[in-house]
């Protein structure tokens, strides 16, 4: 039986919570794994001028610092649904960055707020993947654009992936939702009235896609 939205989203709260404090160690994991996805983040947001960035699903704010660090005028906000994760997150003391408990479903900001909304290895943890492509719509500025990074296969192995493995990591507690490909992420840009520009599967089963609000 599928799981519905709210118990989805407590099985991701409940694994992130737990996870937050050892998040950023060395140790051996799947998350450890999710850095390798921030070089890619950050050659993709270069590529044209910025001032304020929103990353959603920011966990411990690893992105964020990483942006800091390189662009320490620009202004940083970083969302995420564990509360756990914000704290540690706001502990590191980012200069320029705020980081909010928040869903990103419903993104709690003005519109036109953002250049860039950035999100990595989180959107598979979406229930509803239409509501936040809505919701960046809605918060960027223009012109502006969403870089996502996460996992994506060939259309027969993604069946496989979210008929099968999904079903199982709920076992373990983990609140993952389904993985995409283009033709979804096509459907949720139609439905949002964002304009997708790139979506590429790179090594490792890896997705690198790029929407722009027009």
């Amino acid at each position: 039986m599928a799981k519905s939205a709210e118990t989805l989203k407590a099985l991701t709260l409940n694994e992130f919570n737990k996870a937050a404090q050892q998040f950023d160690d060395s140790n051996p994991s799947v998350y450890n794994l999710c850095r390798k996805d921030y070089p890619d983040i950050l050659a993709e947001l270069e590529k044209e001028e910025f001032t304020d960035v929103l990353d959603a699903g920011c966990g411990t704010g690893a992105v964020i610092a990483l942006l800091a660090e390189k662009y320490p005028d620009k202004h940083y906000t970083g969302i995420d649904l564990s509360p756990n994760m914000i704290r540690v997150a706001s502990a590191k003391g980012t200069k320029n960055a705020e980081f909010i408990c928040g869903d990103c479903e419903n993104l709690p900001f003005d519109p036109d707020s953002f250049d860039v909304v950035t999100c990595s290895m989180s959107f598979h943890h979406y229930p509803h993947p239409v509501d936040f492509f809505h919701s960046c719509e809605r918060v960027l500025r223009p012109g502006g654009r969403l870089i996502i990074r996460d996992m994506t296969a060939a259309p027969f192995l993604l069946k496989l992936i979210n008929a099968v493995e999904i079903p199982l990591v709920h076992l373990i507690g983990k609140g993952d939702v389904a993985c995409y490909g283009k033709k979804d992420f096509e459907k949720f840009c139609r439905e949002s009235g964002l304009r997708l520009e790139l979506f590429e599967q790179r090594k490792g089963f890896r997705l690198h896609s790029v929407m722009r609000k027009k």
